[in-house]
């Protein structure tokens, strides 16, 4: 099988770079309808780029099927800051574009996708699930919340599971290597250096030195933590899903699922048709943000959710119950219960992984808010770890 390439496209008019270029005539050309007029307004903070709801109006008749309104995603920053968000930015256009169509997760439909060859700059066009509402790693969830959110992760890693097409099937998306591995822990050593020194003030002596501890090993646990594999979303967090603001996955209620399907236009860069999940909306959670995409455990997302979503007293409360809920949902042969609890185990270095080296080299202006949120993230990543021995597991594996 020779591997797909990613989409590409040189045409700058095919791109949007600012949202004022969010016009009735190129949202037009883009969806496939025939739109007559378009308001835009900024939403969220991302740390990457710009999100803008745009709502549509349509000349008459309007198509059954156009959507009432879209979320635009877009590139931001300055020219240096892109060309290192690059692969980030090929990470998201590519699951829309070559893998969504295959996720049984809950993900939002992509009507129109395009980067540019350079790939410093994408636009996307995606369903707007609102009355959902974003989730909050400022303000947590409920254990319901968070049960109806493993259920979802777990029909993402089971679209993928042990699937060689991951491997050999694209070019944008490959296995990490030795080269890789040592690169992030070196990065990671370095950043949790900065992190442990910036937030000295508020991180306990414990915590830093198993942030410390944990980046020791990441390279070997980058390299061996690789069986079973699946798609792994590498950011599965509150801020990165939706939530209905009532009914089965909101906050007082119990888990269930949400979600769309895809579809876009002919022309370059379009989603193609049926992309994304299966069906129209329905109520759960949804998840978003699919610029840290890489192929390993899935026990990394699953640790990484459980340990960030929780204060570490519900965690040890609700741990036990969401990795089994997760792993009836999942269903895959030759993988028990025991194994998932291990995978979880290990998977805890995601923690400490993505949220040091996210503070660290983050692009986006540094906040009080940020740095509060890192904190917590970070804290609760190192009591998890600390809680589960999960370096001493690690070391064992040897």
């Amino acid at each position: 099988m020779t591997p797909l390439p990613l989409p590409t496209v040189s045409d700058p008019a095919l791109l949007i770079d600012d949202p004022a270029g969010l016009t009735p005539e190129w949202l037009s050309q883009a969806l496939g309808f025939p739109v007559r007029a378009a308001r835009h307004a900024p939403i969220g903070n991302g740390q990457i780029g710009g999100s803008y709801r745009i709502e549509l109006e349509y000349s008459p008749p309007a198509p059954p099927e156009a959507p009432s309104s879209v979320v635009a995603k877009i590139a931001a920053g300055s020219e240096a800051q892109r060309k290192l968000l690059g692969p980030a930015f090929v990470s998201e256009v590519g699951f829309y574009l070559h893998l969504a169509e295959r996720v049984r997760a809950r993900i939002p439909r992509c009507w129109y996708g395009a980067i540019s060859t350079d790939h410093a700059s994408f636009t996307l066009l995606l369903e707007d699930l609102t009355p959902s509402v974003p989730g909050s790693q400022a303000a947590g969830c409920t254990p319901a919340q968070a049960e109806d959110a493993v259920v979802n992760l777990a029909a993402l890693h089971a679209s993928f599971w042990n699937d060689e097409f991951l491997r050999t099937g694209l070019e944008w998306l490959t296995l990490p290597t030795t080269e890789l591995a040592e690169l992030a822990g070196a990065a990671l050593a370095d950043a949790t250096g900065t992190f442990v020194s910036r937030f000295s003030s508020g991180l306990s002596a414990a915590d830093a030195a198993t942030l410390t501890e944990a980046a020791s090993v990441v390279t070997e646990w980058v390299l061996h933590h690789q069986t079973p594999f699946s798609l792994v979303h590498g950011d599965y967090r509150l801020d990165n899903l939706m939530f209905p603001p009532s009914g089965a996955g909101s906050a007082g209620a119990g888990s269930a699922g949400a979600g769309p399907s895809g579809a876009g236009p002919s022309g370059a860069g379009s989603a193609g048709a049926g992309s994304a999940g299966a069906g129209s909306f329905r109520a759960g959670s949804a998840a978003l943000d699919w610029q840290g995409l890489s192929i390993g455990h899935p026990g990394r997302d699953l640790a990484y959710f459980i340990a960030l979503s929780l204060p570490p007293d519900a965690r040890r409360a609700h741990e036990e119950s969401l990795v089994a809920a997760y792993h009836a949902a999942l269903d895959v042969p030759g993988f028990s219960l025991e194994d998932c609890r291990t995978g979880y185990r290990i998977g805890m270095l995601q923690g400490p992984l993505i949220t040091v080296l996210g503070c660290v080299y983050s692009p986006a202006e540094r906040t009080a808010a940020a740095d509060a949120m890192f904190l917590s993230m970070a804290s609760r990543s190192a009591q998890a770890i600390r809680d589960l021995d999960t370096l001493a597991l690690i070391r064992n594996q040897r």
